[in-house]
């Protein structure tokens, strides 16, 4: 059963920002209503089979009318439960009180339960469970007769309790199925929200971490280049050499305070939206692989050949490329089923590959969001030398890959 509205417990906006893993086939029915719609009437109907042909073969015209308008009604399930649940409860009641001597139901009333179920809070559904018993129970335990006619036998009014009490506890078996669905669906709209809030947070702590390596860069730089200067001016009239030497040390530190502070500059330019996380490197990876694992993502990491170069800030890179690969694919990918990412080191390059197998939301095309997320990966990866490319996979799904190189002058 597909069913209910859509608006429990994830109308926030960080949960709708990251839709549901599901499967092909789940994917498919989410993103075609309609045909589950169908699939749903198609099987309320199938089930009421034998009693379209009794009224058939009695010539019950206007039931038959009924019982199909009953099915047909279904389709109105999402928008609107609570009148599906009154139309399927008067056309059965109206069913079984014309005939005392029927004892066959529709099936419908068990999917408009499970529709309002998925819709309102449990306690509210499993009241309306009950109300909408009251008509077939009280038809069961008092109206209902022999078919063969009005002769009563002993036992006809404890089968009919016993069909009054089982017909209650189906509709509360589906009533429950239903609330089930409500509570996953919620919980994980839950941890969804929890993850993009992570995110955010990270972001806030990566930016102060970034404020204070800038403090630190320009702080320390500043200062060694000032006192080398200085040094320099004064022992250039005595020890020429040793001038030299210090005026050598200064134009080192330059180029290394220049160095870092367009790197961190690099990071200072991602957006406000940018998912961001502190400590990155090797183990780090681990870590954000299974977080996003955590989230929904089935994301797996393949590390070859010897580990990235300790330099932080080349681990920065990789981390971030990584990061925001599987940010888009946990935002805007359906249906993924794996998510792939390989680390690879051969000799002074790095070989970063993440791919992932799900499709665009609702057939859009592949270029989602603001692409200010794949500039960013672009800079960092020009910052060593390398280009990335981002774009649809052959077979299906997104890739991001790039070459980064290292030598011990990077």
């Amino acid at each position: 059963m597909q069913g209910g509205s859509s608006g429990q417990a994830s109308g926030t906006p960080a949960a709708l920002a990251v839709p549901p893993r599901r499967g092909r086939v789940r994917a498919y029915l989410a993103d075609h209503p309609l045909v589950m719609d169908w699939i749903v009437v198609a099987g309320a109907a199938f089930l009421a089979v034998p009693l379209f042909i009794e009224f058939a073969l009695r010539g019950q015209l206007w039931q038959f009318v009924l019982l199909a308008l009953e099915q047909i009604a279904l389709l109105a399930r999402r928008r609107s439960p609570w009148s599906v649940l009154v139309v399927t409860v008067a056309i059965d009641a109206a069913l079984l009180y014309q005939s005392p001597s029927s004892s066959t139901l529709s099936a419908a009333i068990f999917f408009a339960l499970y529709a309002v179920a998925v819709a309102v809070p449990a306690l509210v559904a499993f009241g309306a469970a009950l109300l909408a018993s009251v008509p077939s129970s009280v038809y069961f335990a008092f109206v209902y007769t022999s078919p063969h006619g009005n002769q009563i036998p002993e036992n006809a009014r404890y089968v009919g309790l016993v069909a009054a009490v089982s017909l209650l506890l189906m509709n509360l078996l589906a009533t429950g199925l239903g609330a089930w669905v409500r509570g996953t669906r919620e919980h994980q709209a839950e941890i969804r929200a929890w993850a993009l809030r992570r995110a955010e947070l990270a972001s806030v702590q990566e930016r102060n971490r970034i404020a204070r390596e800038m403090h630190d860069v320009v702080a320390h730089s500043l200062t060694v280049m000032v006192a080398l200067s200085e040094g320099a001016s004064k022992i250039v009239p005595r020890n020429p050499e040793r001038a030299q030497e210090v005026l050598g040390e200064l134009s080192r530190t330059g180029r290394t305070a220049l160095a870092d502070m367009r790197r961190v500059l690099g990071v200072l330019r991602e957006t406000a939206g940018a998912s961001l996380a502190p400590s990155p490197g090797t183990e780090s990876l681990h870590a954000l692989v299974e977080g996003f694992r955590t989230a929904g993502l089935p994301a797996t990491l393949i590390l070859e050949g010897s580990p990235p170069p300790a330099d932080a800030s080349f681990q920065l890179a990789v981390y971030r490329i990584v990061q925001e690969s599987l940010t888009n694919a946990l935002r805007y990918g359906r249906g993924v089923s794996r998510a792939d990412v390989l680390v690879a080191r051969q000799d002074g390059a790095v070989r970063l590959r993440i791919e992932n197998d799900g499709a665009p939301p609702d057939g859009a095309a592949p270029h989602l969001g603001t692409g200010s997320g794949i500039a960013g990966m672009r800079e960092r990866a020009a910052l060593y030398g390398g280009t990335l490319r981002a774009g649809p996979r052959d077979g299906g799904g997104w890739v991001v890959e790039t070459e980064l190189q290292w030598t011990e002058a990077s």
